[in-house]
């Protein structure tokens, strides 16, 4: 006796749910990503630059070609200092 079509339509129903949110988590992370794949084996110097280029456009992931900063870099400190006790 074979399995009834009907038996199997919760399945496809799972398994296209499954597909759709895996779609959709791939296509967030890409679009955070500034349209760019996803970095692995992200060492600190790679954080720190990623830092930079964050201050510098905006963007975790953008980068710029201008030989200058934009204007109001030179007081985007990233270093977080305590206030003095006087």
């Amino acid at each position: 006796m074979g399995v009834p079509f009907e038996a199997l339509i919760p399945y496809g129903i799972m398994l296209a749910m499954f597909g759709v949110t895996g779609a959709g988590l791939s296509k967030i992370r890409h679009m955070q990503n500034g349209g760019k794949r996803a970095r692995h084996s992200v060492d600190q110097w790679d954080r720190v630059m990623m830092d930079r280029d964050r201050r510098l456009t905006g963007y975790l992931r953008g980068q710029t070609d201008s030989p200058s900063a934009p204007a109001g870099f030179e007081l985007n400190n990233p270093w977080r200092l305590e206030k003095r006790i006087i």
